[in-house]
């Protein structure tokens, strides 16, 4: 019965002691164990259901929409749900080989470094469009810190011979130092800087 109280994600890596800096997210990032990060679609209908997908399934649907900015699904990745998943049990491996840490908290660190607070909306006051600063909900910051690191993942292994596990390898550690250098952390802190002007 120990056994089950406690599952493994890929039969490695314990979800239990994984410790968030940013308690806004805390409730935005699901940490289910599981073993398989699979649940083939099931929350897809239910609304706010996607905080209750587990975090590593979450990353590895960002990256099946792979191909450069204007074609999202060239085939490449599209629908290869068991591929992505792959990539990214392999980008963990690697995660903890170079830093020698739980990978699930790099990712996890790396996503709140990702996740912007302020964003921009559009508001159309007698037919003058004026951008307005908003703070953002915890789902939707989840959301826009997933899909930054995996278009900086896709950009960068786009056309490129290393290959796609390592370089969402390395900019997940980078993220998760805060790095300038990491594509998720350059575009949170312009999204930030354009909410700030227009405040």
């Amino acid at each position: 019965m120990g056994e089950t109280n406690n599952l493994l994600l890929f039969r490695k890596w314990d979800l239990s002691n994984i410790e968030m800096k940013d308690l806004g997210l805390k409730n935005a990032i699901s940490l289910n164990k599981t073993i398989m990060p699979l649940t083939f679609g099931r929350s897809a209908l239910k609304r706010f259901n996607k905080a209750e997908v587990n975090i590593v399934e979450r990353l590895a649907n960002k990256l099946l929409h792979f191909g450069k900015k204007y074609a999202k699904n060239t085939g490449r990745m599209g629908g290869k749900k068991t591929r992505s998943i792959n990539t990214v049990k392999a980008a963990l491996e690697i995660i903890h080989l170079k830093t020698g840490k739980n990978p699930i908290q790099v990712l996890v660190r790396a996503i709140e470094n990702s996740a912007p607070n302020e964003d921009t909306t559009r508001i159309v006051y007698g037919g003058t469009v004026y951008h307005v600063s908003v703070d953002v909900a915890p789902l939707r910051r989840v959301d826009l810190a997933l899909r930054f690191i995996a278009e900086g993942v896709r950009d960068a292994s786009f056309s490129n011979p290393k290959a796609i596990e390592e370089n969402l390898a390395e900019h997940l550690i980078l993220a998760a130092g805060n790095d300038m250098n990491a594509p998720s952390v350059k575009k949170k802190n312009e999204l930030e800087r354009i909410a700030m002007a227009s405040r």
